[in-house]
Protein backbone atom coordinates (compact mmCIF):
# COMPACT_ATOMS: atom_id res chain seq x y z
CA UNK A 1 0.00 0.00 0.00
CA UNK A 2 1.31 3.44 -0.97
CA UNK A 3 0.27 6.38 1.18
CA UNK A 4 2.93 9.04 0.62
CA UNK A 5 4.44 9.78 -2.78
CA UNK A 6 7.36 12.11 -3.34
CA UNK A 7 6.84 15.23 -5.43
CA UNK A 8 9.10 13.70 -8.06
CA UNK A 9 6.94 10.56 -8.23
CA UNK A 10 3.74 12.61 -8.40
CA UNK A 11 5.09 14.62 -11.31
CA UNK A 12 6.16 11.45 -13.08
CA UNK A 13 2.70 9.94 -12.65
CA UNK A 14 1.12 13.12 -14.04
CA UNK A 15 3.46 13.01 -17.02
CA UNK A 16 2.73 9.36 -17.71
CA UNK A 17 -1.04 9.85 -17.34
CA UNK A 18 -0.94 12.59 -19.98
CA UNK A 19 1.16 10.36 -22.23
CA UNK A 20 -1.39 7.55 -21.85
CA UNK A 21 -4.25 9.88 -22.79
CA UNK A 22 -2.33 11.16 -25.81
CA UNK A 23 -1.62 7.60 -26.98
CA UNK A 24 -5.23 6.54 -26.50
CA UNK A 25 -6.45 9.51 -28.55
CA UNK A 26 -4.16 8.58 -31.41
CA UNK A 27 -5.26 4.94 -31.30
CA UNK A 28 -8.99 5.58 -31.03
CA UNK A 29 -9.80 8.47 -33.36
CA UNK A 30 -9.30 6.55 -36.64
CA UNK A 31 -12.15 4.25 -35.56
CA UNK A 32 -14.62 6.95 -34.48
CA UNK A 33 -17.44 7.44 -37.01
CA UNK A 34 -15.73 5.00 -39.36
CA UNK A 35 -18.18 3.48 -41.83
CA UNK A 36 -16.93 -0.08 -41.38
CA UNK A 37 -16.57 -0.09 -37.58
CA UNK A 38 -17.58 -3.48 -36.17
CA UNK A 39 -18.39 -4.39 -32.59
CA UNK A 40 -18.27 -7.68 -30.72
CA UNK A 41 -20.81 -8.39 -28.00
CA UNK A 42 -19.37 -9.45 -24.62
CA UNK A 43 -22.73 -10.80 -23.40
CA UNK A 44 -24.75 -13.87 -24.32
CA UNK A 45 -27.88 -11.92 -23.38
CA UNK A 46 -28.14 -8.16 -23.85
CA UNK A 47 -25.55 -5.95 -25.54
CA UNK A 48 -22.18 -4.91 -24.11
CA UNK A 49 -20.07 -3.96 -27.13
CA UNK A 50 -16.32 -3.82 -27.59
CA UNK A 51 -14.58 -2.48 -30.69
CA UNK A 52 -11.06 -2.59 -32.07
CA UNK A 53 -10.83 1.02 -30.92
CA UNK A 54 -11.21 -0.17 -27.30
CA UNK A 55 -8.55 -2.81 -27.72
CA UNK A 56 -6.11 -0.63 -29.65
CA UNK A 57 -6.28 2.14 -27.06
CA UNK A 58 -5.67 -0.18 -24.13
CA UNK A 59 -2.77 -1.85 -25.91
CA UNK A 60 -1.21 1.55 -26.62
CA UNK A 61 -1.51 2.58 -22.98
CA UNK A 62 -0.12 -0.72 -21.72
CA UNK A 63 2.91 -0.38 -23.98
CA UNK A 64 3.75 2.97 -22.41
CA UNK A 65 3.33 1.63 -18.89
CA UNK A 66 5.49 -1.40 -19.64
CA UNK A 67 8.27 0.92 -20.81
CA UNK A 68 7.94 3.79 -18.31
CA UNK A 69 6.30 2.33 -15.16
CA UNK A 70 7.12 -1.40 -15.34
CA UNK A 71 6.75 -2.01 -11.59
CA UNK A 72 3.18 -0.71 -11.42
CA UNK A 73 0.17 -2.99 -11.72
CA UNK A 74 -2.44 -2.46 -14.43
CA UNK A 75 -6.18 -3.15 -14.36
CA UNK A 76 -7.79 -2.64 -17.76
CA UNK A 77 -11.30 -3.33 -18.96
CA UNK A 78 -10.22 -5.25 -22.04
CA UNK A 79 -7.07 -7.11 -20.92
CA UNK A 80 -7.62 -7.57 -17.20
CA UNK A 81 -5.09 -7.40 -14.38
CA UNK A 82 -1.31 -7.34 -14.72
CA UNK A 83 0.41 -7.68 -11.36
CA UNK A 84 2.98 -5.18 -10.12
CA UNK A 85 5.28 -4.65 -7.16
CA UNK A 86 5.26 -0.87 -6.54
CA UNK A 87 1.94 -0.77 -4.67
CA UNK A 88 0.46 1.44 -7.39
CA UNK A 89 -2.16 0.29 -9.90
CA UNK A 90 -3.16 1.98 -13.15
CA UNK A 91 -6.87 1.55 -13.83
CA UNK A 92 -7.79 1.94 -17.51
CA UNK A 93 -11.05 2.14 -19.41
CA UNK A 94 -10.01 2.74 -23.02
CA UNK A 95 -13.50 3.72 -24.15
CA UNK A 96 -16.06 4.38 -21.46
CA UNK A 97 -19.31 4.62 -23.39
CA UNK A 98 -18.75 2.22 -26.28
CA UNK A 99 -22.45 2.42 -27.16
CA UNK A 100 -22.05 6.17 -27.63
CA UNK A 101 -18.86 5.52 -29.62
CA UNK A 102 -20.73 3.17 -31.94
CA UNK A 103 -23.52 5.68 -32.47
CA UNK A 104 -21.15 8.54 -33.28
CA UNK A 105 -21.92 10.55 -30.14
CA UNK A 106 -18.95 12.43 -28.60
CA UNK A 107 -19.84 11.68 -24.99
CA UNK A 108 -17.58 8.63 -24.57
CA UNK A 109 -14.15 9.05 -23.07
CA UNK A 110 -10.86 7.50 -22.05
CA UNK A 111 -10.61 6.95 -18.29
CA UNK A 112 -7.25 6.71 -16.54
CA UNK A 113 -6.51 6.47 -12.83
CA UNK A 114 -3.55 5.57 -10.66
CA UNK A 115 -3.60 4.87 -6.94
CA UNK A 116 -3.27 2.21 -4.28
CA UNK A 117 -5.61 -0.02 -2.30
CA UNK A 118 -7.20 3.04 -0.71
CA UNK A 119 -8.35 4.36 -4.08
CA UNK A 120 -7.24 6.64 -6.92
CA UNK A 121 -4.88 9.54 -6.30
CA UNK A 122 -4.86 10.85 -9.87
CA UNK A 123 -7.48 10.64 -12.57
CA UNK A 124 -8.08 11.65 -16.18
CA UNK A 125 -11.27 11.89 -18.23
CA UNK A 126 -10.31 12.48 -21.86
CA UNK A 127 -12.70 13.13 -24.75
CA UNK A 128 -10.50 12.82 -27.86
CA UNK A 129 -12.95 14.00 -30.51
CA UNK A 130 -13.76 17.38 -28.97
CA UNK A 131 -10.30 17.63 -27.44
CA UNK A 132 -11.28 18.05 -23.79
CA UNK A 133 -9.20 16.58 -20.99
CA UNK A 134 -10.14 16.72 -17.30
CA UNK A 135 -7.25 16.07 -14.90
CA UNK A 136 -7.45 15.80 -11.12
CA UNK A 137 -4.93 14.89 -8.43
CA UNK A 138 -1.54 15.86 -6.93
CA UNK A 139 -2.55 19.52 -6.79
CA UNK A 140 -4.05 19.53 -10.29
CA UNK A 141 -7.74 20.21 -10.98
CA UNK A 142 -8.04 21.48 -14.53
CA UNK A 143 -9.65 20.98 -17.89
CA UNK A 144 -7.76 21.56 -21.14
CA UNK A 145 -9.74 21.99 -24.32
CA UNK A 146 -10.78 24.15 -27.25
CA UNK A 147 -11.22 27.13 -24.91
CA UNK A 148 -7.80 26.74 -23.33
CA UNK A 149 -6.97 25.55 -19.83
CA UNK A 150 -8.95 26.43 -16.74
CA UNK A 151 -9.25 25.36 -13.12
CA UNK A 152 -11.92 22.85 -12.18
CA UNK A 153 -14.28 23.74 -9.35
CA UNK A 154 -17.52 21.97 -8.48
CA UNK A 155 -20.79 23.83 -7.93
CA UNK A 156 -21.67 25.60 -4.71
CA UNK A 157 -24.35 24.10 -2.43
CA UNK A 158 -28.00 24.55 -3.41
CA UNK A 159 -31.34 23.03 -2.56
CA UNK A 160 -32.02 19.62 -4.04
CA UNK A 161 -35.01 21.21 -5.78
CA UNK A 162 -32.56 23.36 -7.77
CA UNK A 163 -30.13 20.55 -8.64
CA UNK A 164 -29.27 18.96 -11.99
CA UNK A 165 -28.97 15.15 -11.97
CA UNK A 166 -27.46 12.82 -14.59
CA UNK A 167 -27.28 9.07 -15.12
CA UNK A 168 -26.39 6.92 -18.12
CA UNK A 169 -29.19 4.37 -18.30
CA UNK A 170 -32.80 5.16 -17.36
CA UNK A 171 -33.10 1.74 -15.65
CA UNK A 172 -30.26 2.51 -13.18
CA UNK A 173 -29.53 -1.10 -12.24
CA UNK A 174 -32.07 -3.33 -10.53
CA UNK A 175 -35.75 -2.52 -10.14
CA UNK A 176 -35.15 -1.44 -6.53
CA UNK A 177 -32.22 0.77 -7.54
CA UNK A 178 -34.26 2.28 -10.34
CA UNK A 179 -37.07 3.10 -7.94
CA UNK A 180 -34.61 4.83 -5.58
CA UNK A 181 -33.25 6.86 -8.48
CA UNK A 182 -36.74 7.90 -9.52
CA UNK A 183 -37.48 9.08 -5.98
CA UNK A 184 -34.40 11.28 -6.21
CA UNK A 185 -35.25 12.41 -9.73
CA UNK A 186 -38.64 13.69 -8.56
CA UNK A 187 -36.89 15.99 -6.08
CA UNK A 188 -34.47 17.72 -8.48
CA UNK A 189 -35.00 20.48 -11.02
CA UNK A 190 -33.66 18.60 -14.06
CA UNK A 191 -32.75 14.98 -14.85
CA UNK A 192 -30.81 14.04 -17.97
CA UNK A 193 -29.61 10.70 -19.35
CA UNK A 194 -26.92 9.10 -21.47
CA UNK A 195 -23.64 11.04 -21.19
CA UNK A 196 -21.51 8.17 -19.83
CA UNK A 197 -18.25 9.47 -18.30
CA UNK A 198 -18.71 12.97 -19.69
CA UNK A 199 -21.32 13.67 -17.02
CA UNK A 200 -18.64 13.26 -14.35
CA UNK A 201 -16.57 15.90 -16.12
CA UNK A 202 -19.58 18.21 -15.89
CA UNK A 203 -19.73 17.68 -12.12
CA UNK A 204 -16.03 18.54 -11.84
CA UNK A 205 -16.41 21.65 -13.99
CA UNK A 206 -19.32 23.07 -11.99
CA UNK A 207 -22.04 22.54 -14.59
CA UNK A 208 -24.19 19.97 -12.77
CA UNK A 209 -24.73 18.72 -9.22
CA UNK A 210 -25.08 14.94 -9.25
CA UNK A 211 -24.36 11.75 -11.16
CA UNK A 212 -25.99 8.60 -9.80
CA UNK A 213 -25.37 5.14 -11.23
CA UNK A 214 -25.37 1.46 -10.27
CA UNK A 215 -23.45 -1.64 -11.31
CA UNK A 216 -20.17 0.11 -12.12
CA UNK A 217 -16.72 -1.49 -12.20
CA UNK A 218 -13.50 -0.05 -10.76
CA UNK A 219 -12.39 1.08 -14.22
CA UNK A 220 -15.68 2.97 -14.70
CA UNK A 221 -15.32 5.16 -11.62
CA UNK A 222 -11.72 5.58 -10.49
CA UNK A 223 -10.70 8.15 -13.11
CA UNK A 224 -13.84 10.30 -12.67
CA UNK A 225 -13.66 9.90 -8.89
CA UNK A 226 -10.17 11.38 -8.67
CA UNK A 227 -11.08 14.29 -10.95
CA UNK A 228 -14.23 15.20 -9.02
CA UNK A 229 -12.52 14.95 -5.64
CA UNK A 230 -9.68 17.20 -6.82
CA UNK A 231 -12.28 19.76 -7.96
CA UNK A 232 -13.96 19.83 -4.54
CA UNK A 233 -16.65 17.19 -4.95
CA UNK A 234 -17.38 13.91 -3.20
CA UNK A 235 -17.87 10.40 -4.63
CA UNK A 236 -19.17 7.48 -2.55
CA UNK A 237 -21.51 4.53 -2.72
CA UNK A 238 -25.20 4.99 -1.90
CA UNK A 239 -24.50 4.46 1.79
CA UNK A 240 -21.71 7.03 1.91
CA UNK A 241 -18.88 4.48 1.92
CA UNK A 242 -15.90 3.80 -0.39
CA UNK A 243 -16.76 3.12 -4.02
CA UNK A 244 -13.40 2.90 -5.82
CA UNK A 245 -14.01 -0.82 -6.46
CA UNK A 246 -17.29 -0.04 -8.21
CA UNK A 247 -20.94 -0.66 -7.38
CA UNK A 248 -23.62 1.95 -6.74
CA UNK A 249 -22.15 5.44 -7.19
CA UNK A 250 -23.22 8.93 -6.23
CA UNK A 251 -20.92 11.71 -7.41
CA UNK A 252 -21.83 15.06 -5.90
CA UNK A 253 -20.63 18.63 -6.30
CA UNK A 254 -20.44 19.27 -2.54
CA UNK A 255 -21.15 17.59 0.80
CA UNK A 256 -24.54 19.26 1.19
CA UNK A 257 -26.04 17.99 -2.08
CA UNK A 258 -24.36 14.64 -1.44
CA UNK A 259 -26.09 14.31 1.94
CA UNK A 260 -29.46 15.23 0.44
CA UNK A 261 -29.09 12.60 -2.29
CA UNK A 262 -27.91 9.92 0.14
CA UNK A 263 -30.93 10.47 2.36
CA UNK A 264 -33.08 9.27 -0.54
CA UNK A 265 -30.79 6.70 -2.17
CA UNK A 266 -29.79 4.91 1.04
CA UNK A 267 -33.32 3.55 1.36
CA UNK A 268 -32.61 1.19 -1.57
Amino acid sequence: MVTDLTTETQQDLLRVAEALADAARKAILPFFRAEDLAADNKLSEGFDPVTEGDRAAERAMREILAAQRPKDAILGEEYGLTAGESGLTWVLDPIDGTRAFLSGTPTWGVLIAVGDANGPQLGVIDQPYIGERFVGGFGEARVDGPRGSRRLQTRAPRDLSDAILFTTFPEVGTREEGQAFQRLSKQVKLTRYGLDCYAYGLVASGQIDLVVEAGLQAYDIQGPMAVIQAAGGIVTNWEGGPVHQGGRVVAAANPEIHAAALEILSRA
